[in-house]
């Protein structure tokens, strides 16, 4: 008899703990997710410290997901495998979110990654370039990631605020690890950096500050965001906004520094020196529309669109953890 109830005290408690441990999970992650593994298309910067975190520091587990990064080439390519179904969601900048909104893909902005801190996007040159201030830029040779991503129509925009033309400047598209070395080796005569290339252009190339691509119109201006297509959204709710609770957990324990440099050190190959001396970009995580309308607005402003695109319109309900 003893035996027996012992053996019924063990099962009961084994229960309790099972139903213990569903509910927690259940309240972790709003209900069940539609889909708990999903794959996400991003591109090695500096503005994925709060999903490195997300992902190493049990936040997307806590929600019930697993979350694999599929890392693309550029930011660009990162929303075609977003299109083509091969991911669920993706990180872009915020004007190539908007560009593809304006060429009639179905895309909505799911969580807010960064934007542009003071002298964490700079336009630099070195010593030996013709480039010696903002006022000499029109007509060289300036390093961009890609023809309309931000680091073209930032550079176009502080070019504006300080009354230099740029109509007859020659964009040299290229991948930003390339940049210091073409600039060392005279092939452009400017660049746009942003951390952490920004440190380490200036220690192997001795490049310096033409001046802060993110002053004027541009202070503080949102640039990165994770991204799915308007189905996707519609399809997984709960998936979406489980991602959410994680991603602003993460971005909560990001004021911590030291969590993220190892983040940096680790995920994006930089040297501990680099990431020890380089300008974080501000992380974020909720969307705020009047803040995210300033891209579409921004790029109406230097004729990349010809109409209003409305941030209000692409952007998901919000999660809150409280």
């Amino acid at each position: 008899m003893r035996k027996r109830a012992s053996t019924r005290r063990f099962a009961v408690l084994a229960l309790v703990l099972a139903l213990v441990s569903a509910c927690s999970q259940r309240t972790a992650s709003g209900g069940a997710v539609e889909k708990a593994s999903i794959r996400v298309a991003v591109f090695a910067t500096v503005d994925l410290a709060t999903f490195w975190l997300a992902q190493e520091g049990g936040y997307f587990k806590a929600e019930g997901l697993d979350v694999q990064a599929d890392t693309a080439a550029s930011g660009q390519e990162s929303l075609t495998r977003l299109a083509n179904g091969q991911d669920d969601l993706a990180l872009s900048t915020y004007t190539l979110f908007f560009l593809a909104k304006n060429n009639g893909s179905d895309v909505k902005l799911v969580s807010d990654a960064t934007s542009a801190s003071p002298r964490s996007n700079e336009l630099v040159t070195v010593p030996n370039s013709p480039v010696k201030s903002v006022n000499d830029l029109n007509g060289k040779r300036i390093a961009i990631s890609s023809k309309n991503a931000a680091s073209d129509v930032l550079t176009r925009s502080v070019m504006r605020d300080h009354g230099v033309a740029f109509d007859k400047v020659q964009w040299v598209p290229m991948p930003l690890p390339e940049m210091g070395a073409a600039l060392a080796q005279g092939r452009v005569d400017a660049a746009y950096q942003p951390e952490p290339f920004l440190t380490q252009a200036a220690k192997t190339a001795g490049a310096f500050p033409v001046i802060d691509a993110a002053s004027g119109s541009t202070q503080a201006f949102p640039l990165t965001g994770f991204g799915a297509t308007g189905k996707w959204v519609q399809d997984h709710p709960k998936t979406m906004l489980a991602f959410q609770r994680a991603m602003l957990n993460a971005t909560r324990a990001a004021v911590d520094r030291g969590r993220i440099e190892p983040l940096v050190v680790r995920n994006a190959h930089v040297d501990q020196d680099i990431a020890s001396l380089m300008v974080m970009p501000a992380f974020g995580s909720t969307l705020d529309a009047r803040r995210i309308q300033r891209v579409p607005d921004l790029l109406q402003q230097l004729g990349v669109v010809q109409t209003k695109l409305d941030a209000s319109s692409m952007i998901t309900p919000q999660a809150s953890t409280g």
